[in-house]
């Protein structure tokens, strides 16, 4: 069993919320994680159609009757539940807590936002981090290369179980996203879907373009939107929106898109192995979308909400990552190379220069700081040149 980041959180939350909810995508240890966090909690499991149908039946003895520390797995199976549990958290007594876990996030957010407002506290558990595996004890994981950790992604299964990766993804596309797809959206044609699918895993870390998208698929664009929103809502993709502080009067609007798990985006692009990860000719946006996952683990094993944009002018000056932090916004840069050169500096210079103009004098500008495929620690122009190994600790 791996140790995840989260649980320290989970367990501090305990005592504040009546109501902590865990989302994340299928597999990704929801379930391992809050039996874990929470050993003494009743578990109800409505994945399991013969429990969903007791719970429909009689929720309150089905549930209420367990005691004051509930667990409820994949909580969507049943959205009609929300409404129990808002009556239930304003009436009941002080010891009731109760955890539940999903797979849908925007059901689930739906669902918080007009029941349980104010009365939970939601944490997204994402596939293993890298800091993560780097406390299993296991030789075969550290010895990891960084086209293993980018081919092989995070979910525990092939870690926990050595599981072939090729045939997990496979068997995870057609019993997990096939199965949110039909239940999202009015999907009749999959095999279109797929090819849908590795579409998007060809344009991983471009600029969104939704027309062109529908195009090269044969679909509309507004069946476009409805998958996109599928595979948000299902925690297989996400799309990184571009800062429009006023830096630049024109500045790129289109969002970049990336997918939560490098293994499964391998997977979608035919990748058999992790050695052709080494000249592949999508090994930049792989690499680059594998860093960007880290980063937004590395804040939702915090229990935070990330802030991480993309910036990008139309005459070509870029920066890969910036975290805003509210007055400042912290820039990143990341190569896929194992050597660094001057110009990989470039848009973290130019950057600087923009926003050096618009702070006050007594707040120092964020010199940021460039990521590569490299081993080694190194700096240029007091910028930090920061190995992949070293990524989210």
């Amino acid at each position: 069993m791996y140790n995840r980041l989260l649980e320290s959180s989970l367990q501090k939350w305990q005592s504040k919320y009546r109501i902590i909810a865990v989302v994340g995508p299928r597999q990704s240890g929801k379930s391992t994680l809050c039996r874990k966090a929470f050993p003494d909690y009743h578990v109800i499991n409505l994945e399991n159609p013969q429990t969903r149908a007791l719970v429909q039946a009689d929720p309150i003895g089905e549930i209420l009757g367990r005691g004051p520390r509930i667990l409820i797995d994949e909580v969507q199976r049943w959205p009609d539940l929300f409404s129990y549990l808002q009556v239930w958290t304003d009436e009941a007594k002080n010891d009731l807590r109760i955890v539940i876990t999903g797979s849908n996030h925007f059901l689930l957010m739906e669902k918080i936002t007009q029941s349980l407002a104010g009365r939970v506290i939601i944490a997204e558990l994402l596939p293993l981090s890298q800091v993560e595996l780097a406390q299993v004890d296991d030789q075969s994981v550290s010895a990891h290369s960084l086209e293993d950790r980018m081919f092989i992604g995070g979910y525990p299964r092939l870690y926990h179980e050595h599981l072939d990766p090729s045939e997990w993804f496979e068997q995870y596309i057609q019993a997990y996203v096939e199965r949110d797809v039909r239940e999202l959206t009015q999907v009749r044609d999959l095999d279109l879907f797929q090819k849908f699918l590795g579409l998007c895993a060809g344009r991983v870390g471009a600029l969104l373009n939704e027309a062109s998208l529908a195009n090269d698929c044969g679909i509309t664009h507004p069946t476009v939107k409805a998958w996109l929103s599928v595979l948000k809502a299902s925690f297989v993709a996400f799309t990184l929106k571009p800062h429009h502080r006023n830096f630049s009067k024109r500045l790129i609007k289109q969002a970049k898109l990336y997918f939560y798990d490098t293994g499964l985006l391998c997977h979608l692009l035919g990748l058999q192995n992790a050695q052709q990860l080494s000249n592949h000719p999508l090994r930049g946006a792989i690499f680059e979308n594998w860093v960007i996952t880290e980063m937004i683990k590395e804040r939702a094993n915090a229990g935070k909400r990330h802030h991480l944009y993309f910036w990008r002018d139309q005459t070509g000056h870029e920066v890969d990552v910036l975290d805003d932090q509210g007055t400042i916004l912290e820039p990143t840069e990341i190569k896929s190379s194992r050597t660094v050169f001057p110009e990989h500096f470039e848009g973290l210079a130019f950057f600087r220069k923009i926003q050096a103009k618009s702070l006050p004098k007594d707040i120092a500008c964020p010199v940021g700081r460039l990521i590569y495929a490299g081993d080694t620690h190194q700096s240029f122009k007091d910028i930090s040149v920061v190995p992949w190994g070293d990524v989210g600790k």
